[in-house]
């Protein structure tokens, strides 16, 4: 189990950890997150997410896992924002064509300066690059 559990948390991304948190005062901030039970804890205790973010929903405890449209918009009404408004940034392509579907902007991860990149666009207001 620890060997599951460690591979599961893997390692901080500290650079996008430090910028996300300089973005508390300027957007809502949320987690969406394919998980199982014990995540939360865990993810908790190892990187306190919970300090980073207003809202993370964990699929395990919704019952619903991305790229079901459901969890999208389950983490817009927590957030109490519309997903037009919002932008998505996963590693998954399959979750990000999900969250676009619902109508949000999303991103698929590739590399730190791409997301921030993409995070300080959407938060200026420019329009997506492609």
């Amino acid at each position: 189990m620890a060997d599951l559990w460690a591979e599961y948390l893997g390692t901080p991304n500290d650079e996008l950890i430090t910028y996300v948190r300089s973005l508390r005062s300027r957007c809502r901030l949320g987690i969406l997150s394919n998980s199982f039970v014990g995540a939360r804890e865990r993810e908790t205790a190892a990187y306190r997410f919970d300090e980073l973010v207003e809202e993370i929903v964990y699929s395990h405890e919704i019952g619903i896992c991305k790229p079901d449209e459901r969890a999208f918009r389950m983490t817009c009404a927590r957030l109490d924002v519309r997903p037009e408004d919002c932008l998505f940034i996963d590693d998954a392509a399959a979750n990000v064509a999900a969250a676009q579907k619902v109508g949000m902007r999303a991103h698929v991860f590739r590399d730190n300066a791409a997301a921030v990149a993409r995070i300080a666009a959407h938060l200026n207001g420019a329009a997506p690059s492609r």
